[in-house]
């Protein structure tokens, strides 16, 4: 009898011993063009690690950046070359179109921020994607409209604000511009272009004498935001802009929970759903940050009335 009991836990052993190391390893392409986006994606990660998949276990994550738009189609090739079950695309639009350039196959994820994958033919729709693309899909331009209104009621006898412009979001600056028309509001352009002389941009801010200013988000932004956040308290700036930039209003919708959102797609493509039936998804929630740490040392007073509809309050 413990001769047969032996036996069974020595094969039963030789079982797992051999399930374990036939665990299937998934690699994941991780892509993005333009700026590093690693603040925002360990969340990806973090989620993936959540739900099982564990970097040096069962998962391998193969990390690439295009810094030039050019670089997207060479890192796309090789990303397929690799093999990979699934690529994340991340924010600017380089990526995602190198990424379905170079295949029609492994199932894509993308986080599409202030482009239209439907217009752009990326997806059949958002409901019914097609093809081996789905994912998340938000653009910024109405929440940039927003920021200014909310900036508006900090300053509500103000007529002059200014708004950040690069070669990035064209769109969003438009928005922004009818915005300010329909508030009869002037609207001063600080455009930025490499370098990106961020110290010179916000000396004209200061000499331009305008209220507040509204930074969009993009590539260039969401690099600089700990820069830009530094530089407008410095010279005494009021500013607004996405959520997780630190300034003295945020609105939007934080790129965290979205990450986390885009790893959970990945999992059950991973487990076997095909990208063309899960529906590219858009953000629900926005919030409006109030940093009154900021407001205290800029010497002003928040409204009651902003205060009362605020999601976060940051107090001294």
């Amino acid at each position: 009898m413990i001769v047969v009991v032996l036996a069974l836990l020595v094969t039963v052993g030789v079982s797992l011993v051999g399930a374990q190391s036939q665990q299937k390893t998934f690699r994941i392409g991780m892509f993005t063009a333009g700026v590093n986006p690693r603040a925002f994606t360990r969340a990806y990660e973090e989620r993936l690690q959540e739900l099982g998949y564990v970097e040096g276990r069962n998962l391998r994550i193969e990390w690439r950046q295009a810094q030039k738009a050019e670089q997207a189609a060479q890192i796309a090739a090789e990303l397929v070359r690799l093999k990979v079950d699934a690529i994340l695309s991340f924010g600017a639009e380089p990526s995602l179109r190198a990424s379905t350039e170079a295949t029609r196959t492994i199932p894509i994820v993308m986080i599409a921020l202030n482009y239209d994958p439907v217009a752009k033919g990326y997806v059949a729709s958002l409901a019914r994607p097609g093809g081996n693309v789905t994912g998340i899909f938000y653009q910024q331009p109405e929440t940039d409209a927003k920021r200014l209104e909310l900036l508006k009621e900090v300053f509500p006898r103000a007529k002059r604000f200014a708004v950040w412009s690069d070669a990035f979001v064209g769109d969003q600056v438009k928005a922004v511009q009818a915005a300010a028309k329909a508030l009869d509001l002037q609207l001063q352009l600080i455009e930025f272009s490499p370098p990106y002389d961020l110290e010179r941009a916000f000396l004209t801010l200061k000499q331009g004498a305008t209220a507040g200013f509204v930074v969009v988000g993009g590539p260039i932004a969401t690099r600089e935001r700990a820069r830009v956040a530094d530089l407008a308290l410095q010279h005494r700036i009021p500013a607004i802009g996405p959520v997780d930039y630190g300034l003295l209003l945020g609105y939007g919708t934080s790129l965290k929970p979205i990450l986390r959102r885009a790893a959970e797609m990945t999992d059950r493509i991973l487990k076997g759903a095909q990208p063309s039936e899960l529906p590219v998804e858009q953000p629900t929630k926005f919030e409006l940050v109030i940093n009154l740490k900021t407001a205290k040392t800029l010497g002003l007073t928040i409204p009651q009335t902003l205060l009362l509809r605020a999601d976060r309050v940051i107090d001294p």
